[in-house]
């Protein structure tokens, strides 16, 4: 049977394509949209090593986007994974002592977030034309580093396509800052707001909410999509490289077919530990998923106590695309946690929006806790654990990643749980550079591009091919607002 999606928030269980998810990106009720059922796919787990990431993908994604064509989504699939990632194996792992990392960051913004976002665009596309739409698409999102120069990377100069970044001023690291800001493409627009990403992030979901904006935009020939994870033309694409990296332990002899492993994932918005509970819930035996999170760790408490509290203290960290106290695709899993309950969760997330907490009951969390575990690494554990990985394996890691190395050693530890562990790597250390030479004890007062320069003597691995090219970009976008303003700002951008 054919999937069709819902929102996480519509009792009548209202259903829409999967073209027509992609192009809405946010349900029109201010929810996610969700699968209303998941599929059987037909993959066996000794045949995972024998597939190509491209073959993986279109086995795994076909189901979930029913209303493509086998054709054009293998298309779709060969456009967003060939020789712009710099690894034949797209998503490789590398295997030190005690640990697996799982690469992915060998696209061309030399972040995770490349694993969808190549592919995105070509969905979009496809679905506007699928749904015979006469108007052009803004793609609105709000970045906490990554999500900003992946989307723009994607989207450059699509055809019938603006894409708007907004972005903490103070709260990315100097080379996410430069990648973005020297991003080339007639339709791409980067704006810093005088705030932290979550205000970027809520008033663009007011943005997305207001009927009067839609009607705005639709007056200059244009309608909303959205590139964060809460477009499943983002989400389920992560589920892919689970699958994976499964096959590469397989293959590598580290496990056999069908023995449990523990995946450790980085986690900020939650859309990449949420594809991985998908990728469980398809089959692959997944024992753990680990929620590491920094010291904005809302999500480390709420699934100690099952409250989730965003009237907290926000933390500027070293890991800066995890600083985030609203943590959008929690709203996905809470919706299957509640029984699918549409009402209850609308509740929920009125409760997060107006008083700034919500609590699940106790049988709830418990529940969650059968699948999740969660901490978190301060700025002193994840530089000590930069610091540790390479001394000892010659590996680095760059922050985001060592909080994930981190609370998966922790893990091992507190629980005496020896199952085979994967930490989700999910950037490249040049992204970080400042914070990982401080954490190796070797910065010499260099930051930006200075600093790229001091890491690359010092860990000896080549230049990224952004990287390169950063040196001489020049600067293209240099707005700044207050997040008072963004819906001003978005009318006058589109034109």
């Amino acid at each position: 049977m054919a999937i069709s999606y819902r929102s996480t928030r519509d009792q009548h269980a209202t259903s829409f394509l999967a073209s027509q998810a992609v192009l809405q990106g946010l349900s029109p009720d201010g929810g996610l949209f969700v699968p209303d059922h998941l599929p059987q796919l037909n993959l066996e787990l000794m045949d995972l090593p024998k597939l190509t990431y491209q073959e993986l993908a279109f086995k795994i994604l076909q189901p979930f986007f029913s209303d493509y064509t086998a054709t054009e989504l293998q298309d779709c699939i060969a456009k967003a994974y060939g020789d712009n990632f710099t690894s034949p194996q797209i998503t490789p792992v590398k295997f030190t002592a005690d640990l697996a990392y799982l690469e992915l960051f060998h696209g061309p913004t030399i972040a995770f977030k490349d694993l969808a976002l190549q592919l995105l665009p070509h969905l979009l596309q496809l679905a506007a034309k699928k749904n015979q739409t006469a108007l052009k698409t803004v793609i609105l999102t709000a970045t906490s580093g990554d999500t900003g120069k992946a989307a723009m990377a994607g989207f450059a100069d699509v055809k019938d396509t603006q894409i708007i970044v907004f972005y903490p001023k103070d709260g990315v690291s100097e080379v996410q800052e430069k990648q973005m800001r020297s991003q080339t493409g007639a339709n791409t627009h980067v704006v810093a707001i005088t705030g932290n990403f979550d205000d970027a992030q809520t008033k663009v979901k007011e943005i997305f909410d207001d009927p009067d904006m839609a009607l705005a935009l639709q007056q200059k020939g244009y309608r909303f999509s959205s590139a964060n994870s809460i477009n499943i033309g983002r989400l389920f694409p992560q589920m892919v490289y689970y699958f994976y990296a499964y096959g590469q332990m397989l293959k590598a002899g580290k496990i056999t077919a069908g023995q449990a492993v523990n995946f450790s994932v980085p986690t900020g918005n939650f859309g990449d530990i949420l594809a991985g509970w998908y990728a469980k819930k398809l089959g692959l035996p997944i024992k753990k998923l680990l929620c590491a999170s920094n010291e904005n760790n809302v999500l480390t408490e709420f699934f100690a106590s099952g409250i989730y509290d965003r009237k907290r203290p926000f933390h500027v960290t070293t890991s800066p695309s995890m600083d985030i106290l609203v943590s959008s695709n929690l709203e996905r899993l809470l919706f299957y946690t509640l029984d699918q309950d549409a009402t209850k969760t609308a509740q929920l997330m009125d409760q997060l929006s107006t008083r700034g907490v919500y609590m699940l009951d106790a049988e709830l969390i418990t529940k969650l806790q059968t699948e999740f575990f969660a901490d978190f690494a301060t700025i002193d554990q994840t530089a000590t654990e930069i610091k540790r990985v390479f001394e000892k394996e010659g590996y680095p890691l760059d922050p985001h990643t060592a909080v994930g190395s981190f609370v998966a050693r922790q893990y091992q530890l507190k629980t005496g749980d020896l199952t085979p562990m994967i930490v989700v790597s999910t950037a490249s250390p040049y992204k970080f550079p400042e914070a990982v030479l401080d954490a190796l004890g070797k910065r010499q007062e260099a930051t930006g591009t200075a600093a790229l320069k001091q890491l690359h003597q010092v860990i000896a691995q080549p230049y990224p091919q952004t990287i390169v090219e950063l040196f001489t970009a020049p600067l293209l976008h240099d707005l700044t607002c207050d997040p008072k303003d963004m819906k001003k700002l978005v009318l006058q951008l589109v034109k």
